[in-house]
């Protein structure tokens, strides 16, 4: 069951109510519990995402960041493109991980429900009535982890972090603080990859 104060918070960030976002949290949550570890202040755990982009019910990669503490920002969260939900999450101080996956038949509520069937049809997540949102939440919320989760055995897993740079220089085109790495030549002149015209 989902305390409330994370559920609130969870809805504060993702900003509407909807069942994935909650079912991140929970899948986050049984990833910690299974591993011994808590919300991640800096980067001591990395995230695994198996989501793509443009599909249904990303809103789940949100409820993941909120409870481990693992985000875009911090940059320990990283998206596989899958197309699944799938959550590996890594503990770098002890190289072990654990892999956790909502399971089908729980999901397939959802996509069998109002608020999908609203969601189809055009209507913003936001704009679904709270009669059709606010029962899949509290199911999610309320639902044992075996109704839930498929979480696998903690496995080894080294990870090896890319170390950080911190060299950043102004682009002579733009007047944009750009990271040296990611200037190219245009010209005779390094500037930054927007103004240099090339795609990568």
């Amino acid at each position: 069951m989902l305390d409330q104060d994370l559920l609130d918070l969870g809805l504060r960030f993702h900003g509407h109510r909807c069942p994935a976002m909650p079912l991140g949290l929970r899948t986050a949550l049984a990833a910690m519990n299974a591993l011994g570890v808590e919300h991640a202040p800096d980067a001591q755990l990395v995230a695994l995402i198996e989501i793509d982009s443009d599909h249904c019910a990303t809103c789940w990669a949100d409820g993941v960041q909120v409870a481990t503490g693992c985000t875009l920002g911090k940059g320990n969260i990283r998206k596989l493109g899958y197309g699944k939900w799938g959550l590996t999450l890594i503990d770098k101080a002890t190289s072990r991980a654990v892999r956790v996956v909502p399971k089908a038949a729980a999901m397939q509520k959802s996509k069998e429900s109002d608020f999908m069937a609203l969601r189809k049809s055009g209507t913003p997540a936001s704009r679904v009535p709270p009669e059709v949102a606010d029962p899949l939440v509290a199911m999610v919320s309320q639902a044992p982890d075996e109704q839930l989760l498929d979480v696998s055995p903690v496995f080894e897993y080294d990870w090896k972090d890319a170390p950080h740079t911190f060299a950043t220089t102004t682009c002579p085109s733009c007047g944009e603080m750009v990271v040296e790495r990611n200037m190219r030549v245009k010209d005779g002149q390094a500037v930054c990859l927007p103004c240099s015209g090339y795609a990568q």
